[in-house]
């Protein structure tokens, strides 16, 4: 079953390199430059699972996740950073995000965990 992604990361590379990658395993992607255009990608779209930066200027990926808890309870969150702190993915995985990732990315590691969750929604 491919799923439809939504791809939320002010950097237009990493947004090309997730379109690309996901596109190609069959994946919808759909990106937004900042967390205002995440949450309104999400009113319309309904993803599957969203790929979330935390570190994007105004609205950070935690509060985007806060936000996203309030239109949706159930989307499955993986966090994306350039930072690997412990306390940050911790408050994360609290808000409710499925997993967290740094980047650079390991995209092997993010289609498993992509298709394990899309996996256990078919259940």
């Amino acid at each position: 079953m491919a799923g439809r992604v939504l791809v939320v990361d002010d950097d237009p590379n990493v947004q090309e390199i997730l379109r690309e990658f996901l596109s190609a395993k069959g994946y919808e992607v759909i990106t937004a430059g900042d967390g205002a255009e995440g949450l309104r990608r999400v009113k319309e779209e309904r993803p599957h699972l969203i790929l979330l930066d935390i570190q994007m200027p105004k609205m950070d990926g935690l509060e985007v996740l806060r936000r996203l808890r309030e239109i949706d309870k159930e989307v499955s969150v993986i966090m994306v950073t350039g930072v690997n702190e412990e306390a940050i993915g911790r408050k994360a995985m609290e808000l409710g995000a499925f997993d967290y990732i740094v980047k650079p990315l390991d995209l092997p590691y993010l289609e498993r965990t992509l298709w394990y969750k899309l996996t256990m929604m078919t259940l």
